[in-house]
C-alpha cells in the first residue's frame, strides 16, 4: 500500500512511541527521513539513529531521549502537507514557541533548522515544527 505522506507517518510514530514510553522505534528509511533524524539528533531531541538495510528500502531505528521519565520532545506538528504546501521567505519563517522549538525547513541548500535558514538567508518549504 502506498503512503501519501511518509513524513507525517514518521512524526506520528515518534509521537506515539513517546506517549507509550518506548525508548526505540522503527520507520521505513528514506533520505528525507534520515535528514530529519539527523537534525533532531543535532538539536538534542533524540539520542541517536541508525539506518539498517532491510529489503529494498531499509529501515531507520531511532532512539528517543527522556529526561526524568519525560520525553525530550514535547510536541511535533506537520506544517506543510501534500494537500496544502506552506512556503516562506527567510524573513517570514515563523519562530516555534518564541525560539524554544525548531522549524525544519526544506531549502534549495538542503533541509535545515529555521535558525540555519535565516542565517543562510534562504527560505523554503516549512516541513514540521518540534518543541
Amino acid at each position: 500500500m502506498s503512503m501519501t505522506d511518509p513524513i507525517a507517518d514518521m512524526l506520528t510514530r515518534i509521537r506515539n512511541a513517546m506517549i507509550a514510553g518506548h525508548e526505540n522505534l522503527e520507520v521505513p528509511a528514506s533520505r528525507v527521513k534520515l535528514r530529519i533524524a539527523e537534525i533532531l539528533k543535532e538539536e538534542g531531541y533524540i539520542n541517536g539513529y541508525d539506518r539498517q538495510e532491510d529489503g529494498p528500502q531499509g529501515k531507520l531505528l531511532i532512539e528517543l531521549r527522556f529526561h526524568g521519565g519525560q520525553p525530550a520532545i514535547e510536541g511535533l506538528k506537520r506544517v506543510s502537507r501534500p494537500g496544502q504546501r506552506r512556503y516562506a521567505r527567510c524573513s517570514d519563517i515563523p519562530k516555534v514557541r518564541n525560539g524554544l522549538g525548531i522549524m525544519i525547513v526544506s531549502t534549495s541548500q538542503g533541509m535545515m533548522t529555521d535558525r540555519a535558514a535565516r542565517k543562510a538567508g534562504v527560505g523554503g518549504e516549512l516541513v514540521c515544527s518540534v518543541w
